[in-house]
């Protein structure tokens, strides 16, 4: 039986055109992406968008299914994963969302959507280290970000890495998950260089 990927958010703020496509493939880059499954990389990834980009979506094809304000795309991205958007009111205000899920679970949306409620309605605005490192690796260009290859050690190769400048030393490669708190306020725009860790 397979594990369910967590539902995880992988970018902050509103996404734009340009941000929700590279977002919809942001694992492009991987070097077995012809032989293996991607469902386990997409499944559960969830980010926001805006109302115009979510009603552009609507209309792209006629739905899968649509159960009030969430709706399924008809094209799967890969087996039973497909893009869900939900309408979600928070706060009093109408926001829109895309999430991957895998529709062999009969409780994946609605444990998508009470996920990201619960999420955005916080008292704190705030974000996890792996939120942090999600946010990098989305908003970080392919030129710049890639994955381990045969020239690290075995253990490293397939690992997620981005590129760093060092000052005296140039540019490096560093994997993602090995960012100090330094590096990855460095990384980050300005704007959310301190923002504090959620509340256990």
């Amino acid at each position: 039986m397979n594990t369910p990927a967590p539902i995880r958010k992988i970018f902050e703020g509103v996404a734009t055109r340009p941000q929700m496509f590279r977002l919809f493939d942001r694992h492009s880059q991987r070097p077995d992406r012809w032989r293996s499954d991607a469902a386990p990389l997409y499944s559960g990834e969830w980010f926001e968008l805006d109302e115009a980009l979510y009603d552009y979506m609507l209309n792209i094809l006629p739905p899968l299914w649509m159960c009030g304000p969430i709706f399924a795309l008809r094209e799967f991205l890969t087996g039973s994963t497909t893009s869900i958007f939900l309408a979600l009111r928070i706060d009093g205000k109408p926001r829109y969302f895309h999430g991957y899920c895998d529709l062999s679970d009969p409780t994946s949306v609605e444990t998508m959507r009470a996920t990201i409620f619960e999420r955005e309605t916080q008292p704190v605005h705030a974000m996890s280290r792996e939120e942090l490192l999600e946010h990098i690796w989305s908003s970080t260009t392919n030129a710049y970000r890639g994955y381990a290859g045969d020239r690290f050690p075995p253990v490293m190769q397939g690992q997620r890495m981005v590129m760093l400048w060092s000052g005296t030393n140039g540019t490096l490669l560093k994997l993602l998950d090995d960012l100090t708190d330094d590096e990855t306020a460095a990384k980050l725009p300005v704007h959310m260089r301190h923002l504090p860790d959620i509340a256990a």
